[in-house]
């Protein structure tokens, strides 16, 4: 199935911004070819007038360079080149950390915005990207920037996709290679799950965006049903699972998934998603002071994890001042987190700190977005929209 017809009443973006050159509203006959698969574009082109052969030439060239199709020489008949060159987001703001991380806010076609982050790897011409999957979140993580913005709506297909172009190219203009991509910005990715599949399969397939199944990472605080779910497309990306604590208590204080889904059952559905897949599931856990970070903490999270084989990734903590519930997080100790981690070690879990990035760029998700909302003097406006 492809997209609504942009025309359409019910398509959710009525109005397409054509081009970077252009800040013409339009309407009408230009869509987004991030929005369609080959199939979808086959049949719009055949609804058009057009021979469907067209289709997989297009699309090879929009992600082989993710440039403005009306800009390139193909072979195409008159007329069709020039319906082809709708942008679902623009950059509305970038930042650069020393580091040489480059966050960028992209402002999509209803005025809200999203965040995506281009981080270099330690081999000098390769970089990897992290993508957000809806507006805002709903998962109320209370230690989380975003969290404080509440849930907006989801992204679709299109604006995943436009994301990885975005960061493709901004990898392009610093000599890197974007080598993988993972879903942990903003939003919970299992519940915007469709659209993350099919953004994916476009993303990582070998005649479109070419990344690679397994160089991807898709991310979740829990969500078992979304865990499964993930597994049954058999796509064989990798799982992040966000854990954050080894006991009911701590985690449902922290995330209120955690009141839902027991960290035992959402051990053993990732531990389920391993087996099938054959591939480490990365358990992500940010240390917060006296909260999550002592000895019997890292032993009670060892325990769990003997004999899963899963890989544990430390996160120190960014600051995001009073939290949801009015608390005051602050990153661990250096000495209690090596101990923790000295601990999993000890067990013989393999575990590691992440290295932190762009700390001077405002690192936590959702930073970026709520200072450029405040700076500017543009009225976002709040349309509704289906999720």
């Amino acid at each position: 199935m492809h997209p609504a017809d942009p025309c359409a009443k019910n398509y959710p973006f009525p109005r397409v911004r054509l081009g970077s050159a252009s800040n013409r509203w339009q309407m009408v006959g230009v869509i987004a070819l991030s929005e369609y698969d080959l199939g979808g574009l086959q049949e719009r082109f055949a609804a058009w007038g057009y021979s469907p052969a067209h289709a997989a030439r297009v699309l090879r060239a929009y992600y082989s360079a993710g440039t403005d199709p009306r800009r390139r020489r193909w072979p195409l008949p008159r007329g069709l080149a020039e319906r082809l060159g709708a942008s679902l987001t623009s950059v509305a703001a970038r930042q650069v950390a020393d580091d040489g991380t480059t966050k960028l806010l992209l402002r999509l076609g209803d005025g809200r915005a999203v965040e995506s982050v281009l981080m270099p790897a330690y081999r000098g011409d390769r970089a990897a990207g992290c993508i957000s999957s809806q507006v805002g979140c709903a998962m109320g993580c209370d230690f989380c920037a975003t969290a404080k913005m509440g849930f907006e709506r989801n992204l679709s297909v299109g604006e995943i996709v436009e994301q990885f172009l975005a960061l493709r190219s901004e990898a392009h203009s610093r000599d890197r290679k974007l080598q993988t991509v993972v879903f942990m910005g903003m939003g919970e990715p299992m519940l915007n799950l469709d659209n993350v599949v099919k953004a994916v399969e476009r993303i990582a397939a070998n005649d479109l965006g070419g990344l690679g199944w397994r160089q991807v990472t898709v991310s979740t605080v829990g969500i078992v049903p979304g865990i499964e779910a993930l597994a049954a497309t058999g796509l064989g990306v990798n799982l992040a699972v966000s854990l954050h604590a080894p006991d009911d208590e701590t985690r449902a204080r922290l995330l209120p998934a955690g009141k839902r889904f027991k960290v035992g059952t959402i051990l053993d559905a990732a531990q389920a998603y391993q087996s099938a897949f054959g591939r480490p599931v990365s358990i992500q856990y940010c240390l917060l002071r006296e909260v999550n970070d002592s000895h019997a903490q890292a032993q009670e999270l060892a325990k769990l994890l003997s004999g899963r084989k899963m890989h544990v990734n430390l996160l120190r903590y960014n600051p995001t001042g009073p939290s949801l519930r009015g608390e005051t997080y602050a990153a661990a100790s250096d000495k209690a987190a090596d101990l923790f981690i000295a601990e999993l070690r000890a067990h013989g879990i393999v575990a590691h700190f992440r290295r932190p990035r762009g700390p001077d760029i405002d690192a936590a998700c959702g930073q970026l977005r709520q200072k450029t909302y405040k700076a500017s003097s543009i009225e976002i406006r709040k349309t509704d929209f289906n999720t």
